[in-house]
Formats: structure tokens, C-alpha cells, sequence
């Protein structure tokens, strides 16, 4: 699995940097996802208010 960020939908707001456990995620203007560090847990999906997050 691979997580997917909606850009559209991505405010940039930081929870899911916040959220997750392995730090694989970064906010400059919007979330990025360092695939290598990614665990694939999920837990950005169920964290992010927009919904801009997938797997």
C-alpha cells in the first residue's frame, strides 16, 4: 500500500505530521509523505479533518 495525498484537499495543517507514529510525514505548504519511512499504519487517514489523506 502507498499513501496518497489529495493536494486539493490538503490545507497543510500539521495533524497528520502530529499523528504519526514515524515521522514520515512533512508540511511545507502542503503534507508530504517520505514513502521510504512510511509504515503504511493508517493513522494520517484517520487523523486528517480534511480527508485529503488515502491508502
Amino acid at each position: 500500500m502507498a499513501v496518497t495525498i489529495d493536494e486539493e484537499k490538503c490545507t497543510g495543517c500539521g495533524t497528520c505530521v502530529e499523528a504519526c507514529p514515524v515521522d514520515a510525514l512533512k508540511v511545507n505548504d502542503k503534507a508530504k509523505v517520505d514513502e521510504d519511512a512510511c509504515i503504511d499504519c493508517g493513522t494520517c487517514v484517520d487523523e486528517c479533518p480534511e480527508e485529503a489523506i488515502s491508502l
